[in-house]
């Protein structure tokens, strides 16, 4: 867009500008013109009240050209390509992995052996965990950075995670790492600086002589994890100041009132972008504007930074896109794809934790009114923007879903989510789930969940009683959770190890860095003896993992499920049943409809409601996970225990 003041900014800019050697500079520069309208009107919004806000400006017009020198000419070949494929990463073929480096295989370096498995499962997404530079003990895994730009050495060298990014794009595979957007480690350079009294560097923290701006601050800020960090702010000696750390002491948030911090920021994006890394998931994206009399959470300053961060990579990487890593409520996580708009303008792909936790209730309950309920709730993405749709991850398991949701399901919302973490922890008489509680908050009752999938999924309590009974329902219910993410729209993100049915792992307890945080009883090490059972017929590892790289294979060749918002919810009177039509816009290709059954005994689905919405016209319909045949004549349909059915026609 040409705008007359922006573009004599602009103007201004480049007529000092050197700019660095390299080719196919039309292209930076076209961008450059089509984003700076945009790239000014936000910056001025953040900083324009400031003296250094041109030179500011100007120093973030030399960084976004810096990088795009560097960047390497297979990165702009695909670059372009995906300009021409704005939707290539909603496309049903992508399926991913989250994993960490040293626990799935030790090493960056031993990951290069270890992709024929992806291979194998058909996964061609991997996110690797956290992998830059840390220090040795307080890094709160992986998430307190002590060097942006450094491979920490637990993981390797950063030649290593260079020849496994060559072998990846040779196997087809995405890479997503993470960019720790909201803090640094207190032993980050910066911090560094900050610590010695350089007010350059303490300026890119929140650090006051007394309490009296932190209380101000604290006042209306929430605890994140009141357990083991009260407070948000913590006494550093050094400096005699108080520091702001929402999450631990050690980890202090950036000040992105300054701009030099978004600057260095966007520098550091680049710079993974320009080492081939396909999706940035940038962290705790939620907090990154702190505002006294607020939560200092979701502010719209926040939604900015993103806008702004995305401008810039859109001239300089334009094939990159982000995830926003924002485990909030539904109203507020579909913010961060950007308001109002139609495609995606923040990030482009979202956590869909709503809809885990929603996975998580009906497990517990055998029960899909809240499910439903909350699923009706989700409000509609944009255009070009995606869900990533998971079971378990790194994290605990919050029961984020809606009072409003909980109460119209029937249940009363502080006793329902007492009940499911008493379920989860094995304190509730029927439950057969092995998980722990984790940051539970003393003053409000309230806790989150801990525990391997197939933990929590009651697989552990099956063995140990070697119950065949209970081992074939604790299969079907891992397979039936996986089901659901891999059909209802997005992409499917598998845990490491939840393909083989990996179990609790309480070795963290010998270790004094992870034994005050029970998250890491599911955060494994694998055990590639274990791991090989998967070729071996009849084992839990065999059985789970051949029907998940099942679904897999089927979902790639599926149009149906590339994520076009093309979902349709399907009520069902039936409570223990949870259905969608997942349907192909252009009409060229067949729908599907899903039917799940999160009961224990098989249930009956009535399929007058299906045919009312003009489906199951054909006689007879195919189940594509069993290859089964089904008579859409009858009044009813048989759904089996904790199975779910992708019918086509």
């Amino acid at each position: 867009m040409y705008e007359q003041i922006s573009h004599a900014v602009l103007n201004e800019i480049l007529s000092s500008f050197k700019q660095p050697a390299g080719k196919d500079w039309h292209y930076f520069y076209t961008r450059l013109g089509a984003n700076f309208y945009a790239i000014y009107s936000l910056f001025q919004h953040l900083y324009g009240q400031r003296e250094d806000f041109k030179p500011q400006l100007g120093r973030l017009v030399e960084v976004l050209a810096t990088q795009y020198a560097q960047r390497a000419p297979h990165l702009r070949a695909k670059d372009l390509e995906r300009e021409k494929n704005h939707d290539w990463f909603m496309q049903q073929k992508w399926v991913g992995m989250a994993l960490y480096s040293q626990g799935f295989a030790g090493s960056l370096a031993n990951m290069r052996d270890k992709l024929p498995y992806m291979q194998d499962l058909g996964i061609n997404l991997v996110h690797i965990m956290p992998i830059c530079d840390c220090p040795p003990h307080e890094n709160d895994g992986g998430y307190a950075v002590r060097d942006f730009r450094k491979v920490d050495a637990r993981h390797g060298t950063m030649e290593d995670l260079e020849q496994l990014i060559a072998a990846m794009q040779q196997c087809g595979i995405l890479l997503t790492l993470d960019v720790v957007v909201n803090h640094t480690s207190d032993e980050h350079a910066w911090a560094q600086q900050a610590k010695q009294g350089n007010q350059t560097y303490q300026d890119y923290y929140f650090m006051y002589p007394d309490r009296t701006m932190p209380d101000l601050f604290e006042s209306a800020m929430p605890e994140v994890f009141p357990e083991q960090a009260p407070g948000s702010f913590t006494f550093n000696a050094d400096t005699g100041k108080w520091v702001m750390t929402v999450f631990n002491h050690y980890q202090w948030d950036l000040n992105y009132t300054n701009p030099a911090v978004f600057i260095e920021m966007v520098d550091i994006i680049l710079f993974w972008a320009n080492k081939g890394v396909d999706i940035l998931r940038l962290d705790a994206v939620a907090f990154l504007w702190k505002k006294i009399g607020s939560s200092c959470q979701n502010e719209r300053e926040a939604h900015l930074i993103l806008q702004l961060l995305k401008d810039c990579c859109q001239i300089a990487a334009p094939g990159v896109i982000f995830i926003a890593e924002a485990i909030v409520s539904p109203t507020e996580i579909i913010k961060y794809f950007g308001e109002d708009a139609i495609n995606a303008k923040e990030c482009e792909i979202a956590y869909n934790a709503t809809f885990m936790a929603l996975l998580w209730d009906a497990v517990a309950t055998k029960r899909t009114v809240l499910l439903t309920k909350g699923v009706e709730d989700l409000p509609e993405k944009l255009d070009r923007a995606t869900w990533l749709n998971y079971v378990r991850c790194h994290d605990d398991i919050g029961l984020g879903f809606s009072d409003k949701a909980i109460i119209e399901a029937g249940f009363e919302p502080v006793s329902h989510r007492r009940f499911l973490v008493d379920y989860y922890t094995g304190h509730y008489p029927e439950s057969n789930a092995r998980g722990f509680a984790f940051g539970v908050n003393k003053k409000t009752g309230d806790a989150r969940i801990s525990g391997a999938l197939a933990s929590l999924a009651g697989l552990e309590m099956a063995l140990q009683t070697q119950d065949p009974l209970a081992i074939e329902n604790a299969i079907k219910t891992i397979v039936l959770l996986h089901n659901l993410i891999l059909s209802f729209g997005g992409i499917p993100l598998i845990y490491y190890g939840d393909a083989v049915g990996t179990l609790n792992n309480d070795s963290y307890l010998q270790d004094e860095n992870k034994m005050h945080d029970n998250r890491w009883v599911h955060r494994p090490t694998l055990d590639w003896e274990v791991m090989a059972r998967r070729h071996q017929p009849g084992t839990v590892e065999q059985r789970i993992f051949s029907q998940i790289k099942q679904l897999i294979a089927i979902r790639k060749e599926t149009s149906a499920f590339a994520d076009l918002n093309n979902r349709a919810l399907i009520t069902q009177d039936n409570p223990h049943l949870f259905a969608f039509h997942r349907y192909v816009p252009s009409g060229m290709h067949a729908n599907v409809v899903v039917i799940a059954n999160f009961a224990t005994q098989a249930q009956q689905v009535n399929l007058q409601p299906f045919k009312q919405r003009g489906l199951f016209k054909a006689r007879m319909m195919t189940d594509l996970c069993s290859g089964s045949t089904i008579s859409t004549e009858q009044e009813t349909l048989e759904i089996p225990t904790l199975t779910a059915y992708w019918l086509s026609s």
